[in-house]
C-alpha cells in the first residue's frame, strides 16, 4: 500500500536541509531568511508561513540533528564488550557530533547567557538519553559480576557526566566563554577520555 506523503512536510524538510547547511557554512548570524528562501525557490512569506522567525527555525534544526544524535547513541547500546568501551562510546560520539556540526553551535556563542528555552528542553533529553546508555552499561557489567554492585547507577552515570562536563567548563573558563573554541576540543577531548579511564578503574577495583 501506497503512503501518500503530505507536499507540506516535504516543504519543511527542504527548508530544514537548507538551513542547516546555511547555518553550518556560515554560522547563524551571517545565515538571512532571504538566503534560505532562495535556495529553496520559496517566497520569504512563505519561508515565514512554516517558520515565523529565524530563531524558530534554528530551534527545528536543532531538534533534528538533535534525533540523529539519539539514533546513533542508541544504534549500539548492547554491543559493548566492557564498561570503558560504553563510556568513550559515549564521549566519542558527543566530540564527532560538536566537531562535525562546530558553525552551527554559532548560535550557542551568540546567545550563551539567553538560550530559549526549547534549546535548554533538547539538550536535557540528550543528557538524559546519555545517562540511560550509561546505566545500563553499568548495570549489565553488574550483573556479570565485572563491577562491583551499585545502588544507583544512574546517579553514578549522572556524576560521570557532570564531571565530564566540569573538564569543558575548565577549559573555556579560562577564557571566559561558554562554548568552547574549535582548537580546544580535541584537548577536552582526549581528558575526558582519561578521566573515564580513571573513572572505569574506580569502579572495578
Amino acid at each position: 500500500m501506497n503512503i501518500a506523503i503530505d507536499p507540506h512536510d516535504i516543504k519543511k524538510e527542504r527548508i530544514l536541509d537548507s538551513a542547516y547547511n546555511r547555518f553550518l557554512h556560515y554560522g547563524y548570524s551571517k545565515t538571512t531568511m532571504n538566503e534560505i528562501a532562495g535556495d529553496v525557490s520559496m517566497s520569504k512569506a512563505l519561508l515565514y508561513y512554516y517558520f515565523p522567525d529565524k530563531s524558530q527555525l534554528y530551534v527545528a534544526v536543532m531538534r533534528k540533528l538533535a534525533n540523529s544524535y539519539l539514533k546513533k547513541l542508541t544504534s549500539n547500546s548492547d554491543g559493548f564488550h566492557n564498561l570503558e568501551e560504553a563510556f568513550i562510546f559515549q564521549i566519542d560520539t558527543q566530540h564527532d557530533f560538536i566537531v562535525t556540526n562546530y558553525n552551527f553551535f554559532d548560535f550557542f556563542r551568540l546567545n550563551e547567557q539567553n538560550l530559549p528555552d526549547a534549546i535548554w528542553e533538547i539538550i536535557e533529553e540528550l543528557h538524559s538519553a546519555e545517562i540511560e546508555l550509561l546505566r545500563n552499561a553499568i548495570v549489565k557489567e553488574a550483573k556479570k559480576k565485572v563491577i562491583r554492585p551499585v545502588e544507583n547507577p544512574e546517579a553514578i552515570a549522572d556524576i560521570l557526566l557532570d564531571a565530564l562536563h566540569g573538564v569543558r567548563v575548565r577549559a573555556v573558563s579560562q577564557k571566559k566563554k561558554f562554548f568552547p573554541g574549535k582548537d580546544q576540543l580535541e584537548e577536552i577531548h582526549q581528558k575526558r577520555l582519561l578521566l573515564v579511564n580513571i573513572f572505569v578503574r574506580g569502579l572495578t577495583s
